[in-house]
């Protein structure tokens, strides 16, 4: 295995467990969200396809210009407010919210909170 700390592989399993029950449909796709050390990034996914179909992250050019850390929880809103925007702009408005393995609290959490300002519903 790669050389890779305790606390990512039991992230990764914690994802592996919680993704046996989290599934995105057409109707409903999941939002998944990745945490770096320093960027933040946000896919929205149809699993019986495979496809993203609306995608956000610090590295965007909206949002890259504007922040003074891509790691921060001012980022984390940014990325939230902004993939859902683009997810209402593609007619999704009901998603299915994925945490990646991660604790709901500080970035992922500024993130699904400014989703749901902006109208995403989960």
């Amino acid at each position: 295995m790669l050389d890779v700390s305790k606390r990512e592989r039991s992230r990764v399993r914690r994802h592996h467990r919680v993704r046996l029950r989290v599934y995105g449909t057409p109707d409903r796709p999941r939002l998944n969200v990745y945490r770096s050390n320093t960027q933040l990034y946000a896919q929205v996914i149809d699993d019986t396809t495979g496809r993203t179909l609306v995608s956000a992250s610090t590295l965007d050019k909206e949002i890259k210009g504007k922040l003074k850390s891509g790691a921060n929880l001012a980022a984390a809103a940014a990325v939230g407010r902004l993939v859902a925007e683009r997810a209402l702009k593609a007619n999704l408005k009901a998603v299915v919210f994925d945490r990646g393995g991660y604790r709901f609290h500080g970035r992922i959490k500024a993130l699904a909170e400014a989703s749901r300002e902006k109208g995403l519903k989960f």
